[in-house]
C-alpha cells in the first residue's frame, strides 16, 4: 500500500466513474423502454453533461469532477449522478469540523482529498419512489475511509417496494458479514430522520461513514457492493410503477413530500455543507433538490 495512497486513490476514483457510468446508461435504458403508460409519449431524456472544476485559494488546481443532469424525462423528472474528485487545504471550519469527529492531524496537516459518486433522482411519476445514493472515500495524511449508502423515498408507499429494495441491499451486504445489513440500516434510520419534522424523510435503506477497519481492500469492497446493490433493488421498482396511472391528487402528495428532501438537504446533510464549505460547484452540490416543491 503506497504511503500516500495514490494506487488506491486511483482505484477508489475509477470505480466511482464505472459506477456512474452503468448508473447513467440504465437510467436512459429506463426512459427509451417507457412506451406504455404516463408520459410514454414524451421524448426520452438524456443526460446533460458537464465538467465541474475546483480551485485553492492561490487559484491552483483543487480537483473537479462530472455532473451528469436529465430533467424533463419520460420517467424521471429530475436526476442527477455526479463523480467527483476534489483535493487541497481544509479550511479552519471544516479542519474543526473534521477535528471534532475524531480525525487525527488536522491542526498540523489539513491536507485532503475525496471522491465519490453522488445521485439523486426524483420522479415523473407519484407512484415511482425518489431514490438517493452517494458512495465515497476521503483521506487525509492521518486518516482514510470510507462512507455513504442508498436511501429510498416514496411519497405514496408500497410495502412490497420497501422490502425489496432492502432485501436486495442485504443479499450485497451479508458477504461481508452477517451483522453488517441491521447496523447499516439502523444508521441510515438515524441518520435521515427529520427531527424538526419528528419523522424519518422517506423507508430508509443502509448508510455508513467513517469505515476504516484498518483493512483497505475489504472496505473497498464494501463500498463497491453498496453502489452495485443499487441498480437491482430501485430499477425494477421503477419498471413496475411507471406505468400506473396518477392524477393531480397523487402529484400534490408528491410535492409536498418533496418539501422534506429540500428540508433535509439544506439542514443536515453532511455531504452538501462539506461541498459547499470546500468551494465545490454550487450546482453540482445541490443537484439533489428536487426541480418542484410545495409547501402548506
Amino acid at each position: 500500500m503506497s504511503e500516500d495512497f495514490t494506487t488506491e486513490k486511483k482505484r477508489a476514483a475509477a470505480w466511482f466513474r464505472e459506477l456512474r457510468d452503468q448508473i447513467v446508461a440504465a437510467f436512459e435504458g429506463l426512459e427509451d423502454s417507457h412506451t406504455t403508460g404516463p408520459m410514454a409519449d414524451a421524448v426520452p431524456g438524456r443526460f446533460d453533461i458537464s465538467e465541474t472544476r475546483r480551485a485553492s485559494d492561490d487559484g491552483s488546481d483543487a480537483g473537479g469532477g462530472l455532473m451528469s443532469v436529465m430533467r424533463g424525462g419520460r420517467v424521471f423528472e429530475k436526476v442527477g449522478v455526479n463523480v467527483s474528485e476534489v483535493y487541497g487545504t481544509l479550511g479552519e471550519a471544516a479542519q474543526k469540523a473534521m477535528a471534532a469527529r475524531g480525525v487525527p492531524g488536522m491542526d498540523s496537516d489539513p491536507r485532503f482529498w475525496a471522491s465519490g459518486i453522488s445521485l439523486v433522482a426524483h420522479m415523473q411519476n407519484p407512484h415511482c419512489p425518489a431514490v438517493h445514493m452517494n458512495t465515497r472515500m476521503f483521506w487525509t495524511p492521518s486518516a482514510w475511509w470510507f462512507g455513504g449508502g442508498s436511501d429510498l423515498n416514496p411519497c405514496i408507499e408500497y410495502g412490497e417496494d420497501t422490502a425489496h429494495f432492502h432485501a436486495t441491499q442485504k443479499a450485497y451486504l451479508d458477504p461481508h458479514g452477517g451483522d453488517l445489513y441491521p447496523r447499516l440500516k439502523a444508521w441510515a434510520d438515524e441518520y435521515f430522520y427529520i427531527p424538526h419534522r419528528h419523522r424519518a424523510r422517506g423507508v430508509g435503506g443502509i448508510f455508513m461513514d467513517d469505515r476504516n477497519t484498518g483493512d483497505w481492500e475489504a472496505d473497498f469492497a464494501l463500498t463497491r457492493d453498496i453502489g452495485r446493490a443499487f441498480l437491482p433493488a430501485f430499477v425494477p421498482l421503477i419498471e413496475k410503477r411507471r406505468v400506473q396511472p396518477w392524477d393531480e391528487a397523487d402529484k400534490e402528495v408528491q410535492l409536498i413530500h418533496r418539501g422534506l428532501y429540500a428540508e433535509y438537504n439544506l439542514v443536515y446533510d453532511r455531504g452538501t455543507k462539506f461541498g459547499l464549505a470546500t468551494g465545490h460547484d454550487a450546482n453540482a452540490v445541490l443537484m439533489s433538490l428536487p426541480p418542484l416543491a410545495k409547501w402548506v
